[in-house]
């Protein structure tokens, strides 16, 4: 009984935390798997869809809940001491030492705090994130016309990205509020189900949303800057360093590119948020695109100059 109170052994809430962790670990590994031991569709007729169906978007929708749920599911710990040092700097020095006081005051379990609203906020979030990315960059492109979506290709990821994130917070904004009570105010709710009735109790519906514009600030342009860059990271590795187009790539080839246009695409700033953010960032694309190829999603190729364009650029005969 001792080892239990003194935080060694899961209990309640945290005990949930490490069998969803567990249920993570066997999703990624079986979806990727799988992934990679699909066929390869040789003609169009092979997908499962038409691109920009619903069925299409709706799966699109689910690699995002996959793909965001998870991988901020599994860094709870991490993000529970990194909210606690920006809250209270004097207490937690260090991530270190945050992970220390925390351990010595709550025990292990105490790292999971937060787990819950962390994975339905943001399973919400990756599905109007990715989602809405896919429906406001065909709706985008259909309005430019084929020529001016060459041309424009950045600036349409950015609009789109941004237009994503936009209905993306406003789905992760009540859990968000959520989870930095649990995991910043010691005492006020240790789950989410206390939390939730608390914060409605005491402050209303705006005890949930009353967050939202910071979050538009935060995450709007760290979400156009990586879709962006991702995306012209994936054309430019196809057409600078993999030695052949996408369509003669193998599954797990294609996937080693997005990993890797994932990773590269944020490389700026200091290199611990760099590890944390660029590994993570990394593993959803990879996540993303693993769901599109297990599914037989169509996955239109990187963009090339439209002939209709090379003709009016003189660069055809």
């Amino acid at each position: 009984m001792q080892v239990c109170r003194c935080g060694l052994l899961p209990s309640g809430d945290s005990f949930h935390y490490l069998a969803l962790c567990l249920l993570i670990f066997v999703l990624l590994h079986v979806t990727l798997h799988a992934a990679c031991l699909c066929p390869l569709p040789s003609t169009t007729e092979e997908v499962s869809c038409e691109f920009g169906s619903s069925k299409y978007y709706a799966l699109c929708g689910f690699g995002g809940i996959l793909s965001c749920g998870l991988t901020h599911t599994a860094v709870v710990p991490l993000d529970l001491v990194k909210c606690r040092l920006q809250v209270n700097p004097d207490k937690y020095k260090s991530i270190g030492n945050g992970f220390a006081v925390t351990v010595r005051e709550d025990g292990v379990r105490g790292l999971a705090k937060g787990w819950a609203p962390t994975f339905i906020g943001y399973s919400m979030q990756g599905l109007c994130k990715f989602g809405f990315y896919e429906v406001f960059k065909i709706l985008y492109s259909d309005l430019l016309g084929e020529e001016n979506t060459y041309l424009w290709r950045t600036s349409l990821y950015l609009a789109a990205s941004a237009s994503a994130e936009f209905f993306a917070d406003i789905a992760l904004a009540p859990m968000e509020a959520a989870k930095v009570r649990i995991q910043t105010q010691p005492g006020y709710a240790n789950t989410l189900r206390e939390c939730a009735p608390k914060m409605y109790a005491e402050e209303g519906l705006w005890a949930f949303y009353k967050g939202v514009a910071p979050l538009w600030m935060r995450q709007i342009p760290y979400t156009m800057m990586k879709f962006a860059c991702f995306e012209r990271t994936v054309e430019m590795l196809y057409k600078y360093v993999v030695p052949k187009p996408r369509s003669e790539c193998t599954k797990p080839e294609q996937l080693v590119v997005t990993f890797t246009a994932g990773y590269i695409g944020v490389w700026k700033g200091l290199i611990a948020r760099i590890i944390m953010i660029g590994t993570l960032t990394a593993l959803q694309w990879f996540i993303y695109d693993s769901v599109k190829v297990y599914f037989r999603l169509p996955r239109p190729p990187p963009p090339e100059m439209p002939e209709s364009l090379k003709k009016k650029l003189g660069l055809t005969e």
